[in-house]
C-alpha cells in the first residue's frame, strides 16, 4: 500500500487521520493510552481490526507510563488502561479480543520485571500488527475465488486498509480478486452518516487504480433490480455464535436486498471478529453516536434546532442473509455455528465424543 494505517515509531503509535480523508492526508501522533482512546471515540482510527491494534500499542503506551513498584499495583493500573480503551467503541470485538492478549502477556511476565514486561508487550503489539497484514491477504486469497470475472461488486463502508492494519477485509478480497487479473468494477455506496464510502473506499480504490463508481446509500436497490450488481460484500464488527453480523447501520438493509434480488451477500472478516460467547445478534452491544453526526455537515446546521435524533452505528443481519462467511482460515457458507466453531478451536477440540454431544444437544 502507499499509506499506512497505522505504524509504530520511535517509542509514538503514528495514525492516518481518517477524519481528514480524502482531503488532506495528514499524521497523528499518540504518546500515551489516553491519547489512543480518544482517537479511537473520535473515529481518527477505525475498523474492527484497526481499532484492535491500536488498542495493543494502547496497553503498551499505558504499561509504559507505570510507576508500580509491585505486581499488584501494575494490575491495578492496567485494568483502568484496558476499561479506558474498552469504553471507546463497544460494538468491536477485536478492541477487547487485542487487550485481552496484551493483558495475558503481561501477566504472563510479571515476575520478570517491568523491562521485560514492557519489552514483551512490545513485541506482542509488533506481532499483531504484522498478524493483522498476513490474516487479511490471506483471507483475501480464500475470498476472491468466489469473485467471478466480469462482475460488479457492492460494497458498504470501509472495509479496506484503512479498516485494518494492511490490505483490508471485504476490500481485501476485492483486492485480490484484481491482483488475479479478474475484470471486477465496485459500486461504492455513501455510508451515510460519516461516510466511510466516499471518503474512504473510494480513495483507497482510485489509489489501487480499481475501477469503481459512487452511489447514494438509496440508489441499490434499483441497480439489483436493474442487474447491475452481481454480489454484496461487507466487512463486520463482530460476528456471533449462530453467524448473525454486526456491521455498519445500513448493512441490514443490503442485505434484505440481496435476497430479494437473490444476490450473494459475503461478509469478510478475520477470526478475531467471531466472539463465540454471544449466541444471537440482538445481544451485541450498539454504539450509539453523536447526534452531531446527523444535525451537522461540516460544522454547519443541516436540521432545525432541538430536532430529536437517533444515531445508531451499527445494525445487525440475521444469519439467515448471509451467503458466506470469508475468514483467513476457510470459507463458510452454511451450518456457521458448526462452522464458526470448527474455525476458532484447534481440531483436538472436535474429538468424536465432543462432537456428536454438541450436535447431540443442538438437536434437542
Amino acid at each position: 500500500m502507499a499509506f499506512k494505517t497505522l505504524e509504530w515509531k520511535k517509542g509514538k503509535l503514528v495514525l492516518l487521520d481518517q477524519t481528514r480523508l480524502p482531503l488532506k492526508e495528514v499524521y497523528v501522533e499518540c504518546l500515551t493510552y489516553q491519547e489512543v482512546a480518544q482517537a479511537i471515540k473520535n473515529m481518527v482510527v477505525r475498523g474492527a481490526p484497526a481499532i484492535g491494534v491500536a488498542a495493543a500499542f494502547g496497553m503498551l503506551l499505558g504499561a509504559r507510563e507505570s510507576n508500580a513498584r509491585t505486581p499488584a499495583t501494575f494490575r491495578r493500573e492496567m485494568d483502568k488502561v484496558s476499561q479506558t480503551l474498552l469504553a471507546t467503541r463497544p460494538t468491536a470485538v477485536n478492541l477487547l479480543w487485542a487487550v485481552e492478549r496484551m493483558k495475558r502477556v503481561a501477566e504472563e511476565n510479571m515476575g520478570k520485571g517491568m523491562l521485560v514486561v514492557g519489552k514483551k508487550l512490545q513485541e506482542e503489539a509488533l506481532r499483531l500488527l504484522e498478524e493483522d497484514v498476513q490474516t487479511n491477504r490471506e483471507l483475501g486469497r480464500q475470498g476472491q475465488i468466489l469473485i467471478p470475472d466480469g462482475c460488479s461488486i457492492l460494497t458498504h463502508c470501509n472495509a479496506g486498509a484503512l479498516a485494518t492494519a494492511g490490505y483490508g477485509t471485504a476490500l481485501g478480497v476485492i483486492r485480490a480478486a484484481f491482483e488475479a487479473g479478474k475484470r471486477i468494477h465496485v459500486f461504492i455506496d455513501e455510508t451515510r452518516p460519516f461516510l466511510q464510502g466516499s471518503r474512504l473506499t473510494a480513495w483507497e480504490l482510485m489509489k489501487d487504480g480499481i475501477p469503481c463508481t459512487l452511489i447514494a446509500d438509496n440508489m441499490a436497490g434499483a441497480l439489483m433490480a436493474q442487474g447491475k450488481i452481481q454480489l454484496t460484500i461487507v466487512g463486520a464488527d463482530r460476528i456471533v455464535a449462530n453467524g448473525d453480523v454486526a456491521n455498519k447501520i445500513g448493512t441490514y438493509s443490503l442485505a434484505r436486498l440481496c435476497h430479494v434480488h437473490r444476490i450473494p451477500f459475503y461478509v469478510a472478516a478475520p477470526t478475531s471478529t467471531i466472539d463465540l460467547s454471544i449466541k444471537r445478534g440482538e445481544a451485541i452491544p450498539i454504539e450509539q453516536r453523536s447526534p452531531a453526526e446527523l444535525t451537522s455537515f461540516n460544522g454547519r446546521r443541516i436540521t432545525p434546532e432541538g430536532m430529536r435524533v437517533l444515531n445508531p452505528a451499527f445494525d445487525v443481519t440475521p444469519h439467515r442473509y448471509v451467503t458466506a462467511i470469508i475468514t483467513e482460515k476457510g470459507i463458510i457458507q452454511k451450518f456457521f455455528r458448526t462452522g464458526l466453531k470448527k474455525i476458532c478451536f484447534p481440531p483436538s477440540y472436535f474429538s468424536p465424543s465432543r462432537e456428536e454431544g454438541w450436535e447431540g444437544r443442538r438437536r434437542r
